[in-house]
């Protein structure tokens, strides 16, 4: 126990801007789970797992330096936006090396608000994006089995690939498989979704 748990985030912002010590490190632990889970989803459509979850605490490091507890938004807000930002900036720059362009990615967590393909802040905007984010999600869970949902959603919960082929009965291969048919269906609803935007 740290002695923070009864305060809440933005309270605890405001004491670290006022210097107290240890509250930077128990808010990095209390979001890597959110950092974990968003740079699995991301790692779907392209890059290195390990290379994105570092990323996205660098994006999460960004959001405690930068977090303005007078603004609306609550920091945990505030936090997946940095972390979504910096994971999209990444993955859209290791596309651009290699000579891929990806001009979005997607988050297909249920529980996640994700930006989708924009790194606007203004409200219109934003809630343009994520209109696109849902409908993406959307599509991309109705291109998917019943399988390959249930393999998902395990999976985008942090689970192994050996854990999620216990969790449904199948064999390991199976899970493996269905793995990466998610991956080409949803790189497919990415063109399908940039060829409609041309």
């Amino acid at each position: 126990m740290s002695g923070f748990e009864g305060f809440s985030d933005e309270q605890l912002i405001e004491r670290m801007q006022s210097g107290e010590k240890g509250i930077a490190e128990y808010l990095i632990d209390k979001y890597k789970g959110l950092v974990r889970r968003k740079a699995r989803a991301v790692f779907l459509v392209g890059g290195e797992t390990d290379d994105l979850i570092q990323e996205g605490m660098i994006g999460l490091f960004k959001a405690l330096q930068d977090y303005d507890p007078d603004r609306e938004a609550s920091f945990q807000t505030f936090a997946r936006l940095c972390v979504d930002r910096q994971l999209y900036t990444a993955v859209r720059s290791a596309q651009r090396q290699k000579h891929m362009p990806l001009n979005g990615y997607v988050s297909l967590s249920e529980d996640e608000q994700v930006l989708f393909a924009s790194e606007e802040t203004e409200p219109e905007s934003y809630l343009i994006a994520r209109e696109s984010q849902e409908s993406m999600t959307r599509r991309v869970r109705e291109a998917l089995s019943p399988l390959e949902n249930q393999v998902l959603t395990d999976y985008l919960m942090g689970m192994p690939n050996e854990a999620i082929a216990a969790d449904i009965g199948r064999p390991l291969k199976s899970v493996e498989n269905a793995l990466h048919r998610i991956r080409v269906k949803i790189r497919k609803e990415i063109k399908n979704s940039e060829e409609q935007n041309l």
